[in-house]
This record gives C-alpha cells, structure tokens and sequence, in this order.
C-alpha cells in the first residue's frame, strides 16, 4: 500500500491582505499592492485589513495610531476598493485574530521563527531589545490570513517566507489535531508588474515609507508640484534608453523609471522602449511626471477629501469589522472546539 495524501481543502476561494498603518503610503505600495486589491474585489471574495496589530511591534504614537488607520483606509477608498463589494476593517476590531494568533504560538516551532529573515533584519543589533511581538509576527500574520480561510494572499518577495510559514502551521494544525482540510494551505498571488518599485534614490533599493529621504518616494498625499519635482531629481545615468530590456540590465535607476512608467501606463516595460528608445531622461522624465500626476492626482484629492471627513471613514471601518467578525467567528468556534476548550 502506499500512503495517500491527506485530503485538500474545499472550502470557497478567498483572498486577504492588509496595509500596516505605519506611515504615509508611497507609489510602491499603489502599484504594487492597492490597485491589485481593487482588481481581485471583482474577481474573488476579497478581505482587506489595516494591520495595527502589526504595527504595534515597534512603537507607535497612540495619539496618531487611530488617524494612521484612517488614513490608510482612505487610501484603499480613493483608489478604488469597494466597502459594498471588499470587507475592509481596522485588525484590532476583530479579536480572533488575537485569539487564534495564541493558538497558532502554540502550533508554530521555535525554530521556523528563527528562520525568519525579516526580523533579523529590523530587529540589527538589538535583538535582545526587541518586543516579543516583532518576533512572533508571522503567527499573527499566519492567523490573519487562516481566520478567513483564505485561499490566496498577494505578497511580495519580502513576505513570501511568512506565507510559508502560514501553510506550515496550517498543515501542522491539520496534522495534530486530526482535521485534515479544515484550513487551507495559501497560495502565493504574483504581482506582476509593479510590485516592487526602487527607490527614486538609488534603484538598488525598495521604495520605502522609512527612507529618511521623502525624495526618495512618491507619496500618495504629495500634490503634482511635488510629483513633478520629485521625478526630475530622480537618479537616472548619462545614457540614452535603449530599444530591449536586454541592453537596460545593470542600469537600475532607468530600469526603475521605465518599470514605475509601464505600471502606470498599463503597459509592458518592453512597449515603454519601443517608445522612446534612443531619447535621453532630459525628454523621459517629463512624460513620466505628467502620467504620474495624472494616476495619482485624482488618489490624493480623493484622500484628502476622505480624511476630512473621518465620519465617512469610521462607518466603513465600523461596518467592515462587524462583517468581519461575522467571518471569523465560525472559524474561530471550530477551532475551539477542535483544541478541546472548556464552553466550545
């Protein structure tokens, strides 16, 4: 005899993912995260969360956590995301996610939190300094996208290893608890083009809210002045742009340019050549402010609108977190049950 493999979840398809309301957001996370929300909200059922939970693993100002989820909101709103169609809702209002984070503590090993690389690099040097939460993130992160049972998370290349840590908790909670199926194991959800956009200070380096260079991104909230000003200083090199990618590799800033230019133009990097193959950056570079101004403009007007109403905002987060209770909370009492809890 040979041994079968357990049997796969079949439960719906879901997607869920989640902005941390850590700063302002930048071009990088429009392109690649925001638009693709609004993109999937027709496509599958769709979960979108302001991670505050996550942001607290490193201090944050309580008198601002409150308006950074707003903001955040207001961003996922003004480009696009639909509250009637998306469930969109501040993490912390939905206390499952706590509570299956804990169970999942309990799951997880000690050594695949070692494994993560993505706290040795923001905890450096001080390890010892850093809070437990910043260490166990990923559990939390494996009990956000498992609550719902969801099936595909878009990630990026910084987040796909705790998205294998989330199927490796999924399949050992499975495994020891004798319920095969009962939570799915994600799958990563590529993002094409625009997902990871460098920095407009050095194409070497991810575009970052925590760049100490505000040159270095294109916030959503920066006016078309700023826009503008902001792609003109943009590091670029000497040399004309060629006509294939073949000749662009090892030019990171003007591969930089043009792959920011094809995202926001919906077009690929190889049709953004074929343009203006043989003109300099002297030429590039307005074209690209122009197009950006007009993507992002509308954004920032609409945020801006949005933030001064934070009435409007409250009711979004309000109603997403009751419908996202609603989700969670079946999940939750399964789980419950399944660990052997007293009431369950």
């Amino acid at each position: 005899m040979t041994d079968q493999a357990p049997p796969a979840y079949s439960g719906p398809r879901r997607v869920l993912s989640g902005v941390q309301p850590s700063g302002a957001l930048h071009l990088g996370n429009y392109l690649g995260a925001l638009v693709k929300f609004v993109r999937l909200q027709h496509e599958v059922e769709t979960f979108i969360f302001v991670a505050d939970l996550h942001a607290i693993t490193v201090w944050q100002d309580p008198k601002l956590l409150a308006g950074q989820v707003r903001e955040i909101t207001a961003a996922y709103l003004a480009s696009g995301l639909d509250p009637k169609v998306a469930t969109i809702f501040p993490q912390s209002a939905v206390p499952q996610h706590a509570e299956l984070a804990w169970v999942f503590n309990c799951v997880a090993r000690l050594g695949w939190l070692d494994r993560m690389t993505q706290f040795k690099e923001k905890s450096g040097k001080h390890k010892e300094r850093s809070s437990v939460g910043l260490y166990t993130y990923p559990v939390l992160q494996a009990a956000d996208i498992l609550l719902y049972k969801a099936t595909e998370v878009p990630v990026g290349d910084d987040q796909r290893q705790h998205l294998e840590l989330t199927r490796d908790v999924a399949a050992k909670f499975n495994h020891d608890f004798e319920v095969p199926g009962f939570f799915p194991l994600p799958e990563a959800l590529t993002q094409g083009p625009g997902a990871r956009i460098m920095s407009l200070r050095d194409g070497a380096a991810k575009m970052s809210k925590s760049d100490p260079s505000d040159n270095s991104r294109l916030n959503l909230l920066d006016d078309a002045d700023a826009i503008a000003q902001k792609i003109r200083k943009a590091k670029t090199d000497p040399e004309p742009l060629p006509a294939t990618l073949d000749e662009l590799k090892g030019r990171p800033e003007a591969e930089n340019l043009v792959g920011v230019y094809a995202a926001l133009d919906g077009r690929t990097s190889e049709a953004v050549l074929a343009e203006f193959a043989g003109q300099g950056f002297g030429a590039f570079k307005p074209k690209l402010a122009d197009l950006a101004v007009a993507k992002l403009g509308p954004v920032g007007e609409e945020m801006r609108r949005l933030m001064a109403d934070p009435g409007e905002i409250d009711r979004v987060l309000a109603d997403g977190a009751e419908r996202a209770r609603a989700a969670a909370a079946p999940t939750l009492a399964e789980v419950r049950k399944i660990v052997g809890f007293w009431g369950a």
